[in-house]
């Protein structure tokens, strides 16, 4: 045994000592944040255990509508949702929860209710575990004034006013990237410690990238500036090499290659679907906040994507996020656009 190695292994950057570090810079913090991200934490690694598992249980029975002793079996999604908000209401650190699985918005019982508001969708990209894509949660933090007078306003809060947000992907490894506010950091689950532990610290995104994200099948429905854009990506006119298309189809797996390899992520309104398709309050706000704390931008078609203030919890928006440079390329070509329709 390498006794050496073994002691190496316990001076590791786990993501519980790396928020208790960040929470030593605030002399005035009490360790509730804190909390409330270890049971965030807690119900990552259960999800992921969950879903690796998920692609056995047909073949041993389990995925049926009910097993061998009656027991319903939940699909993965309500599953998921499930451990979250249990999870959540369990730290005493939260008053209102916002999932893209519950139609509306649960309320935390007075007596166990904490400063936090947290949105998330449990389990994105849930369509695509028979296949073995990487899936993920992605969630947000907001903070409420005052807990005891609580209403829907509080939640509908624009971007900019999140204290922290991030994601957990399920893929060939156990991946939680996360911003308190302060940079972003990427962290893996070790399985044989059950830690997550911070393999990608201070990410920043390249400020120009070589690939662009969007689902071309769409392509017959897009709007002037969004087909304008692509076909630079393809045949660009100032003699640089074309940019390479890469889409996965599941948010999370899309927006962490985008992070670390730069480039942009699009999903933007089109004829189908006028206000784009993704979820303003717990998928393009989160994963805008990511982008920007990690040096990107993003941008829903008309203004900043934090900008934006929700009207409605499961409210839609378009997004373009990713690399500066790229960014701000389709904002130029969206003001040109509506500079000549003027």
């Amino acid at each position: 045994m390498d006794h050496a190695a073994e002691a190496h292994r316990t001076d590791l950057m786990t993501i519980t000592r790396h928020v208790l570090n960040e929470q030593s810079k605030h002399p005035e913090a009490r360790g509730a944040f804190t909390i409330l991200l270890n049971h965030i934490v807690l119900g990552c690694k259960f999800v992921c255990s969950a879903v690796s598992k998920a692609g056995l249980a047909k073949l041993i029975g389990l995925a049926g509508e009910t097993n061998v002793q009656g027991e319903e079996q939940k699909k993965m999604d309500v599953l998921s949702n499930e451990v979250f908000v249990k999870a959540l209401i369990s730290s005493g650190q939260t008053s209102i929860l916002i999932s893209e699985e519950d139609e509306e918005a649960t309320f935390v019982d007075p007596s166990k209710r904490g400063r936090y508001i947290v949105v998330f969708d449990p389990l994105d990209g849930s369509s695509n575990i028979d296949c073995g894509v990487s899936i993920g949660t992605i969630f947000g933090i907001y903070m409420v004034e005052h807990k005891d007078d609580l209403s829907l306003e509080d939640v509908l809060q624009p971007g900019e006013k999140m204290v922290a947000a991030g994601y957990c992907m399920y893929g060939s490894s156990c991946t939680l990237v996360l911003s308190t506010g302060n940079g972003v950091n990427g962290f893996t689950l070790d399985p044989s410690l059950g830690e997550f532990i911070l393999t990608h610290p201070d990410i920043k995104i390249p400020k120009k990238g070589k690939i662009y994200s969007i689902n071309e099948g769409n392509a017959k429905n897009w709007d002037k500036a969004t087909a304008k854009y692509v076909e630079n990506c393809k045949f660009p006119k100032d003699g640089t090499s074309p940019k390479s298309l890469r889409y996965i189809g599941s948010m999370v797996a899309d927006v962490h290659r985008t992070l670390l390899y730069g480039g942009i992520f699009m999903y933007p309104a089109d004829k189908k679907s006028p206000n784009g398709k993704l979820r303003l309050l717990y998928e393009v706000i989160p994963m805008s906040y990511l982008m920007e704390q990690a040096g990107g931008q993003a941008f829903t078609g008309k203004q900043r994507a934090l900008e934006l203030v929700p009207n409605n919890i499961h409210e839609r928006s378009p997004v373009f996020l990713g690399s500066y440079d790229d960014v701000e390329e389709i904002k130029k070509i969206y003001a040109a656009v509506e500079e000549e329709s003027t």
